[in-house]
Order: structure tokens, then sequence, then C-alpha cells
């Protein structure tokens, strides 16, 4: 049986798993889902209710970096795992302190705060990316390493509600989001599909 992912487009999760398992060449069945819609299918494998969801067939894996090291265990033709150290402690910020600010900067009237506090919260971490990128073409090296791709797509995401700020503060940044954006790994698993639900409509 193929892997099964259960993915929502448009989620920064589920993007860098798809990637990772685009990255890794693995033949899965893609089932593309809106999260005001959930298959039953997708919370019996795991009753978290978030995406992305890879179903194999000894395991479930409902972490998105999770899915990301299992990928590259099974094949990784861009060495994205050789000395990860550093990309782990970037990605660790990306997911827990930049993460929590980044969703209280794009949803103010879910959070009742002010976005303007929680602009300059996640813009520390973006800072940090903005100096390493002085340095390199990619955030740790001339060329992409595992932090790139994990943490990309919440930083574009970063840029969704005031791009004019995001560019003019944080040039080197933007740059290099332009570059992974127009990267053909990135390009490959962003076309809307059919959803699992409802063949007829794509998302």
């Amino acid at each position: 049986m193929k892997p099964i992912l259960y993915s929502f487009r448009r989620c920064p999760y589920a993007i860098r798993a798809r990637m990772a398992l685009k990255i890794a060449d693995i033949d899965y069945e893609l089932r593309n889902i809106l999260l005001r819609d959930k298959p039953v299918e997708m919370l019996q494998a795991s009753s978290k209710g978030t995406v992305p969801v890879l179903v194999l067939t000894d395991k479930v894996i409902d972490e998105s970096f999770d899915i990301m090291l299992w990928a590259l265990k099974q094949h990784d033709p861009l060495s994205l795992l050789d000395n990860i150290d550093k990309s782990l402690e970037l990605i660790k910020i990306n997911d827990t302190s930049f993460k929590m600010a980044l969703d209280r900067y794009k949803y103010p009237t879910r959070y009742k705060d002010d976005p303007t506090d929680w602009q300059l919260e996640a813009s520390k971490f973006v800072k940090q990316l903005e100096y390493l990128l002085a340095e390199n073409t990619y955030l740790l090296k001339n060329e992409p390493s595992l932090a790139d791709f994990a943490i990309f797509p919440f930083i574009r995401q970063f840029t969704m509600p005031d791009k004019t700020y995001f560019e003019n503060t944080f040039p080197q940044t933007a740059i290099w989001l332009e570059t992974m954006v127009n990267n053909n790994i990135f390009k490959n698993v962003m076309p809307k599909q059919p959803l699992f639900n409802n063949p007829d409509i794509k998302a």
C-alpha cells in the first residue's frame, strides 16, 4: 500500500511535508482536504484533526517535521540530514515562539490582540534570519539546508499581512523567500488538487 498523506494545500506544515516527500521521491496518495470538512478516515487515523497526517502500513505520523525526517531517511538526495544541528535550532524557534507570534499577527480578530505588537515579536526571529542571509545565499550555507525547506512556508505567511513592511525591513530575507518560492520543489507541490471529499472541486 502506498503511503497516504492528508493535506491542506496552503498549510505551511503540510507544505513542508509535501516538499520532503517530493525531495525523497516517495510515491504516495495525496488526499487533499479542507480543514472545515475533515474526512472521517483522517480523524480515524489521527484524532488530532490537524494536517498533515501520513498513514503508513505500520504507523501513522501526524507531525510535519517527523514526516520530513521519515521521508528523508528513506532517500536524501540533497543531503539535508547531514550536520543538521544548526537546522534543528532554527526550526525549533520557528515552530514555537515564532509560530505563536505569527498566528496572532495574522489573525488579530481571532486572538483579540494588537497585531502591531505581534508583528514586532515575530520580527525578532525574521531578524535572525536576515543576519544569517547576509552571510550566505541560504540560511546556513550557499545551498538549501533542512532549515530552509522547513521554515520558508512560515515566512511566506509572515509576508501576507504587510508585504511592504517585510520587504523594506528584511531585504535579504525577501530575496531568499523569492528564491525558495521559485524553487521547482515548492512549485511542484502547490498546484490545486481535487478534494478528497469532493473530487469535482479543486482547492
